[in-house]
């Protein structure tokens, strides 16, 4: 034990302190990461159940006045209506499998007089700025459309609300000032319609992977033990670095005879 006296010098206990709120701080990101995965996986089961259940009605599920709330994002609902084409707009900078484009956001009036977004799809585009000078059109007249339940995006007032035509992300509360009508809550991904239309893709079934938080957990979690293992490995070093010089010191150190006589150590 006397070996390891050094440990308790000021350098090696703040050493000491750094390692162990280190580790902390690594244990704690893991088991964050750990939750992060528990919730996503809670997420896509409820996500599986909503596609796997048939088509109900919009006013079903979010009537008139309501918002959509997170689990009943992904619903597959049907809504009747006819589409406004005047108040059309792109949402720019979607990217589809490696390939630039827009998303086509068209409001959908309602026998009430309300209305809800409908995301008609995906068309590519050049990689610009700019809004596209033509769109594929929608049907004429009356409509159904069935499509998955979306909730408003969280972004800012900068990216919702409507510029040149233009929109970064999709919130009917962003949209609430370019409409002369009352907005539904939410907006609908379009997956089928009647009467049919074309030159726009759907958007894709939602990634119901696991994500890479169980690896980051793993990974958080071997930084903790890296941090402790070398802690380990410096003390050791430290250690047998103090023998070397203390048994380097015994073989230049002279000694004595019994006599108090020098005796120079061997060469």
């Amino acid at each position: 034990m006397r070996e390891l006296r050094f440990l308790g010098s000021a350098r090696w206990i703040g050493f000491a302190i750094f390692v162990v709120a280190l580790s902390a701080v690594c244990i704690q990101l893991g088991i964050w990461q750990f939750h992060k995965l528990e919730d996503r996986q809670v997420r896509n089961e409820l996500v599986r159940e909503h596609l796997d259940t048939a088509p109900v009605p919009l006013e079903d599920v979010v009537p008139a006045g309501s918002a959509v709330e997170p689990d009943q994002e992904w619903t597959v609902v049907e809504v009747t209506g006819s589409y406004d084409v005047d108040h059309e707009v792109t949402v720019k900078f979607v990217n589809r499998d490696g390939r630039p484009g827009v998303d086509v956001l068209t409001p959908l009036l309602l026998e009430d007089g309300t209305a809800v977004l409908v995301d008609r799809g995906f068309t590519e585009t050049l990689r610009t700025n700019a809004r596209p000078e033509t769109l594929p059109e929608p049907p004429d007249g009356e409509v159904q459309v069935t499509g998955w339940l979306r909730v408003d995006s969280s972004a800012g007032r900068q990216a919702t609300q409507v510029f040149d035509g233009q929109v970064r992300a999709v919130s009917s509360r962003g949209m609430a000032e370019h409409v002369p009508y009352d907005l539904r809550s939410g907006y609908v991904d379009l997956q089928e319609q009647s009467p049919a239309s074309s030159g726009l893709e759907p958007e894709p079934r939602p990634d119901l992977g696991q994500g890479p938080h169980f690896f980051y957990g793993l990974q958080w979690w071997f930084f903790a033990a890296l941090a402790i293992v070398g802690y380990g490995w410096f003390a050791r070093a430290e250690r047998q670095e103090r023998r070397t010089a203390a048994a380097r010191a015994a073989r230049t150190s002279p000694t004595t005879d019994e006599a108090g006589r020098e005796i120079t150590p061997a060469r």
